[in-house]
């Protein structure tokens, strides 16, 4: 991870006169090259990756979803290649990448990686170290829907799902509502006026929100 961006991985990538295509910027499929190679350095060359032994037999790239910001020119000074974990799956990792020289961001992308198994070539699996090595790189913002109403606390390692609990509270007021208005419907009726009747007013429904 970078000092001056925790929970990001940092790769610095020079470029090169040969990037460089007719239009005298670096060409559109070369960036595509700074994705692979920061999506490698961190899967890889990270030293916690290569401490555990993650991802054995290499990954798969599964998608690329790419936007070109702006017009990247050929210069001394090398990219940021910045890299976070958006979502993880069973098998696979959504990874952003964005491409920098500050303070412009020349392009975002959005790629999903896949775990590779060595025999059969296909997706795999990812191991308990693996999720735990990617959950790093992701921000509190996108961990959340994971783990969404779940919060837990010291007091006996309890979870309490608040969402559960939201929808307990909406159940039971409907139900307090659907009782009330039978009640109302009890004491017209023995007033001497049937329900619909012309000494009942009609009631107009209304749904609660909640």
């Amino acid at each position: 991870m970078s000092a001056l961006h925790p929970g990001v991985h940092v790769l610095s990538c020079p470029t090169r006169w040969s990037d460089v295509d007719e239009n005298g910027h670096i060409n559109n499929a070369r960036l595509v090259g700074y994705i692979q190679e920061g999506i490698y350095d961190l899967l890889c060359h990270h030293a916690t990756a290569v401490r555990q032994s993650l991802f054995p037999s290499g990954f798969i790239i599964a998608r690329h979803e790419i936007d070109y910001l702006e017009q990247l020119h050929h210069c001394p000074e090398p990219l940021s290649v910045r890299l976070t974990v958006e979502r993880l799956g069973r098998s696979s990792a959504q990874v952003e990448v964005n491409v920098c020289r500050e303070p412009l961001t020349f392009m975002r992308a959005r790629t999903v990686v896949v775990a590779r198994d060595r025999e059969s070539g296909r997706s795999r699996k990812l191991s308990q170290n693996e999720r735990r090595f990617l959950s790093a790189f992701m921000s509190v913002s996108t961990a959340a829907p994971g783990l969404v109403g779940r919060t837990t606390g010291p007091v006996g390692g309890a979870a309490t799902d608040t969402a559960r609990g939201g929808a307990r509270a909406a159940s039971a007021q409907s139900q307090a509502s659907a009782a009330a208005s039978a009640a109302v419907q009890r004491m017209t009726v023995r007033a001497g006026g049937g329900v619909g009747s012309p000494r009942s007013p009609r009631r107009r429904c209304r749904t609660s929100a909640g």
